[in-house]
């Protein structure tokens, strides 16, 4: 870019075009806390990968984390609900295979009896779900999950948003 005179809007715009290219790029997941009416947490079971999980997934470019969710939830359960307030946001640091990720947990709400008997496997990447007591919920996630779902569990109680991060 020329220094010497302004300039001009598409070489301002290339220029910064240029440094964006070169800065890095985060995964991103984005999950939900849903209850029933008794109280039990959603947990979902993906057959590719180890353990259970929370309902969510990826976010997919230009997408944002509250609106990925409720696709995830969508194209998995079958289920149509906007997310509620965020509840944690959580870094983990690089893992194989993975570079780190940002992991944004949302309040998905309590279903009813009959939003509950409306969920079904739709898309093949969730093989079972299950509601279940969180100590329950705590025995089947994986302790990255878990920790996140106590977390989140404490943001409910609280009002506070937390953040996790590991070293």
């Amino acid at each position: 870019m020329n220094v010497e005179a302004e300039p001009t809007a598409l070489e301002w715009q290339s220029y910064l075009g240029e440094g964006v290219v070169r800065l890095p790029r985060k995964r991103v997941t984005a999950d939900l806390v849903i209850r029933d009416e008794a109280g039990r947490i959603l947990l979902v079971d993906p057959h590719y990968k180890l353990g259970w999980d929370l309902p969510g997934g990826m976010v997919e470019v230009n997408e944002a984390p509250h609106l990925a969710a409720a696709r995830e939830l969508r194209e998995e359960l079958g289920l149509d609900r906007t997310p509620g307030q965020l509840l944690v946001v959580d870094w983990i640091p690089p893992h194989e295979p993975w570079d780190d990720i940002l992991a944004f947990v949302f309040d998905g709400g309590t279903l009813t009896g009959d939003q509950a008997a409306d969920i079904r496997l739709v898309d093949g990447e969730v093989t079972a779900y299950r509601f279940c007591e969180p100590e329950e919920a705590r025995r089947r996630l994986l302790p990255l999950v878990s920790a996140r779902l106590d977390a989140a569990l404490e943001a409910q109680r609280s009002g506070a948003i937390s953040y996790l991060y590991r070293e």
